[in-house]
């Protein structure tokens, strides 16, 4: 199965298992498998009905065949194709949500994206030759990327102002997916579970075996280093990170670094002074999408984002204008401390 959050890294979350002792009436329940292209564990504790690694995995698939790009009888690719087709609930909800993001971006996120994602060789498409050379592509291709050229009409159906727009939710389905484990999670009557997937964690309740939050370490965004930045604990909260530190691409000709991160008005890959973006929210499908919005709008933006939504907390590393690397946390991030 191929991973939905292709066209940026994650910066791995390791959600910390510290089984230490056991108390006696606490039933307890591991999952662990791969999914998406990437893993997934969830931890749930106490009690409530039956819960199969099956289903979990079952409902993965379901949501897969409606918004993976890399499936080509998947609902979202049979509309890149340029087939007019309804929107499952899937891919209504994740619009929807992608949409909030967008304008309140002002189109800094953009899910149409897809088209140059795939002409720099960051998705499932095939790069186009020599991109890095030939601004006229990039130009030509940008008359395709735009959220508001794309609307689902009164009867559910997906339109398109062109055919050749390409959306990509890559950047927010995999936050969903984890809602929705939550959600499957949640009607089996448990409120003490945390789900991590491909490094996003969305966490309820509480870790009762050891009377403590849920905890998650974020990676220090230094390939190699294995340092954490911090340990936050969660409380009924997703957190989703968005990096450029992992994933990109050297220019053989060149020796030219070229990051993932593109931006929807240049068309070229961007990279800021920002180095990774981690972002609390209500839910994971919110957490996801607005860390690549932060990755794709640098430091000062970002933290302005986060400041000023309610909804968010976040912790930012980024690069100050001598190159050291500093972190960032907005006020009602907790952290846990040594």
């Amino acid at each position: 199965m191929k991973n939905l959050i292709s066209v940026r890294p994650v910066l791995w979350f390791f959600v910390l298992f510290v089984l230490i002792s056991c108390r006696q009436g606490i039933k307890e329940e591991h999952f662990s498998g791969k999914a998406l292209g990437t893993t997934y564990h969830i931890d749930i504790q106490g009690n409530g009905d039956e819960i199969t690694q099956k289903e979990i995995e079952e409902l993965i698939a379901q949501i897969n065949r409606s918004l993976s790009t890399y499936i080509p009888g998947s609902l979202i690719s049979r509309i890149n194709r340029g087939e007019e087709l309804k929107a499952d609930e899937h891919f209504r909800y994740v619009f929807n949500e992608a949409r909030k993001i967008y304008r309140a971006t002002n189109g800094l996120y953009d899910p149409t994206i897809g088209i140059l994602v795939n002409a720099w060789g960051f998705g499932p498409g095939k790069k186009i030759k020599n991109i890095e050379h030939d601004s006229t592509i990039v130009d030509s291709l940008k008359k395709y990327v735009g959220f508001d050229k794309v609307y689902i009409d009164q009867n559910g159906v997906v339109r398109k102002k062109y055919p050749q727009i390409f959306i990509d939710f890559n950047s927010i389905a995999k936050g969903y997916v984890i809602d929705k484990i939550g959600e499957l999670i949640s009607k089996k009557s448990y409120e003490n579970y945390i789900v991590e997937l491909g490094g996003e964690v969305l966490a309820k309740g509480k870790n009762i075996k050891e009377n403590r939050p849920w905890i998650v370490a974020v990676d220090y965004p230094v390939a190699g280093s294995g340092h954490y930045a911090a340990d936050i604990k969660l409380f009924n909260k997703a957190i989703a990170t968005s990096g450029n530190y992992r994933k990109y691409r050297i220019d053989r000709k060149t020796g030219k670094k070229y990051v993932h991160t593109l931006h929807p008005k240049t068309g070229f890959p961007y990279q800021s002074n920002l180095l990774s973006a981690s972002v609390l929210a209500p839910n994971c499908t919110e957490a996801d999408g607005w860390a690549t919005a932060c990755m794709v709008s640098g430091f000062q933006q970002a933290r302005k984002y986060i400041t000023e939504n309610t909804r968010l907390e976040g912790l930012l590393i980024y690069a100050d204008s001598l190159g050291k690397i500093k972190i960032w946390q907005s006020d009602g991030i907790d952290i846990q401390k040594e």
